[in-house]
């Protein structure tokens, strides 16, 4: 009889021992988890926000002409760092929710480390755009429409940041108890919104103009 259990214990395909992922809460992926809609229902209020900015800007592109004003001379090359910035840091976030996943604390920790310098790197980067540019905000039309997109885009981008700090404080911490996958889920989710917002703002602003 002990050998029969045995063989069924084996039988049974489960691993008795094993331990589930530290810290991920498998509920937060359902739609009935409070936070996964808390954060569906903030994503959405952040698309509404960002599309109508781009339904301002292409009612004024088209009641202006030309557009953008002559003289205007946006520098390409500097956008395109922009968005390898950002799609880069977009990868190693992902790698960061993957390690949460995980329970492994120091990846998440080196990929979120990553991320927030190359977003700090892309903050830098449009900072230098804007000084090189010989149009201000009350310039014309066109001035408003960019460096509110730009703007409003590049203070999303600082909160992503901020958020990643405080993430990494609340879940890496040597005392601390909080669940390490939902929090770092929440932080990829708001970041890979913020770098889809930059691929709709470098296709209009810098390739259809």
């Amino acid at each position: 009889m002990e050998g029969t259990a045995a063989v069924a214990a084996v039988d049974d395909g489960t691993d008795r021992g094993a331990a589930p992922d530290e810290g991920w809460d498998d509920d937060f992926a359902t739609s009935a988890s409070p936070l996964g809609i808390g954060v569906i229902v903030w994503l959405a209020s952040e698309v509404m926000f960002f599309a109508g900015l781009f339904a301002a800007y292409f009612v004024l592109r088209s009641e202006n002409d030309p557009w953008p004003p002559a003289g205007v001379d946006l520098d390409i090359p500097r956008a395109v760092l922009s968005t390898v910035l950002l799609l880069t840091s977009s990868a190693t976030m992902h790698l960061a929710v993957r390690a949460a996943e995980r329970g492994d604390h120091g990846q998440v920790g080196r990929w979120l480390a990553v991320s927030l310098t190359l977003g700090t790197l892309f903050l830098v980067n449009l900072g230098l755009e804007w000084a090189g540019l010989d149009f201000s905000l009350s310039t014309d039309a066109y001035g408003t429409s960019y460096y509110l997109i730009t703007g409003f885009h590049g203070l999303h981008v600082l909160g992503g940041l901020i958020l990643m700090v405080a993430v990494a404080a609340l879940v890496l911490g040597r005392d601390s108890e909080a669940p390490i996958g939902p929090s770092v889920a929440v932080t990829g989710y708001y970041w890979h919104f913020v770098d889809v917002v930059w691929v709709f703002v470098f296709a209009t602003l810098y390739l259809l103009q």
